[in-house]
């Protein structure tokens, strides 16, 4: 659907800092970006991941499947920062209590 703009542009990148990585994603993830977002996000090590989607535009089930599995890889130590997009698919989805989901 357009909505009137420019597209939505894919970027992912990784700032690391100790033991903590923050992850930010822009634009669209789908199922042909997903895996690279979460592939950015294991590329560094790390104890603790923040996930900064708050400039995602479209969130699919490819990208979904992305974050429950960091959620699995990164127990107790996955902050999601959701666009109000994200929000809404996780909600829809039956993931929007999840303590990894960042209020917001």
């Amino acid at each position: 659907m357009d909505q009137g703009g420019a597209p939505s542009v894919f970027s992912v990148t990784a700032e690391g800092d100790g033991d903590q990585l923050r992850v930010l994603v822009t634009g669209e993830v789908d199922m042909a970006t997903a895996d690279t977002m979460f592939q950015t996000a294991l590329r560094e090590p790390a104890k603790q991941l923040t996930l900064d989607l708050r400039a995602v535009t479209f969130f699919d089930s490819a990208a979904i499947h992305a974050v429950v599995r960091l959620s699995q890889r990164f127990p107790a130590a996955l902050t999601v920062l959701p666009s109000r997009q994200v929000r809404r698919v996780l909600e829809i989805s039956g993931l929007g209590e999840q303590g990894w989901l960042a209020e917001g």
